[in-house]
């Protein structure tokens, strides 16, 4: 029978973390070590290596908060990752290696948030169905809007015509090297006045995450006159491109700008050949559970409902 080793992830586990993630069928990015210890100061590091005697078979990006593990509170999504040639029965060897090694840590409850679907085309779903067999909960369920950039845009007709008229107003779109104007002159304004709160990521963090990933992270922005009036910072990943931020100063609200700007987008990164355009979740405290007026904005960009699941289990 097939034995399997976990140890939890130091800084001596850096290069062979990172040389995993570049191999492996469902990671991006933000699971190399560069990008998930930008903010290692908030989270208590729990990733977790998994070994086949001396090779490494998967990794579990997460973190610990008192007697629970997080798969990753500080990561869009998360989940364990692994190379194509893993088959399905191994993934169920490895959860249950996983599983005794939290309980021999005395964790009590163990959250899992896999990425959604429409990143990786070789499917991911393993992990979640043998979840389920040993008790875990769909915790939680929530709309993850996303652009099918493989099939005609289907953008609203009146998203369109708006399109067109603002096309003659001579905006300016522009791929930014640096965040400046956009976080002091539009993101931080607008959703402190709007929201009264902060970007999850400040100005500093977001340039240093651009200078150790600049071909993932990258800053369009409108301007009228010189002036910006919206912005969107994307985070590309191989096959889908996710729009991390939008945002327009109350004259770009009247110019429709970020509409301007998100359709822009969706046409380049469609010529690209990008899969999939994911706008996020719209998810809200409300009775309904959801952002209405979101989900109309971005149903009329032609985005698409896809799920973002979230699992929890009881260790036992």
């Amino acid at each position: 029978m097939t034995k399997y080793t976990v140890k939890k992830y130091n800084q001596n586990d850096f290069a062979i973390w990172n040389d995993f993630v570049a191999q492996a069928k469902n990671a991006t990015f933000l699971f190399h070590r560069d990008f998930m210890e930008y903010h290692n100061d908030r989270f208590e590091d729990f990733s977790l290596l998994i070994f086949e005697e001396e090779k490494l078979r998967a990794i579990l990006p997460a973190n610990k908060r008192e007697n629970a593990v997080y798969s990753h509170q500080g990561l869009t999504y998360g989940g364990l990752v692994y190379l194509s040639k893993l088959k399905a029965e191994k993934v169920s060897l490895i959860l249950d290696e996983i599983l005794l090694f939290l309980k021999e840590n005395k964790i009590q409850t163990f959250y899992y948030k896999p990425i959604p679907d429409f990143y990786f085309s070789e499917g991911n779903k393993e992990i979640e169905f043998f979840l389920i067999k040993r008790g875990a909960v769909l915790e939680r369920k929530e709309m993850n809007l996303a652009v099918n950039l493989s099939v005609p845009l289907k953008i609203s007709k009146s998203k369109l015509k708006h399109f067109r008229r603002i096309e003659n107003l001579d905006l300016d779109i522009v791929e930014e090297e640096n965040f400046d104007s956009f976080w002091e002159k539009v993101l931080e304004p607008r959703l402190l006045e709007k929201f009264d709160t902060k970007p999850v990521h400040s100005k500093e963090e977001i340039t240093l995450l651009k200078s150790k990933f600049p071909q993932n992270i990258k800053q369009f922005s409108a301007y009228k006159n010189d002036e910006i009036i919206a912005g969107i910072t994307i985070f590309e990943t191989k096959n889908v491109v996710k729009s991390q931020y939008g945002a327009t100063s109350k004259t770009g609200e009247e110019f429709r700008a970020l509409d301007f700007l998100f359709i822009n987008l969706l046409h380049k990164y469609k010529r690209k050949g990008k899969h999939f355009f994911d706008m996020g979740i719209v998810g809200d405290d409300n009775e309904a559970g959801y952002n209405n007026g979101l989900l109309n904005q971005k149903e009329e960009l032609g985005c698409s409902v896809y799920n973002q699941d979230f699992y929890k289990i009881e260790i036992k």
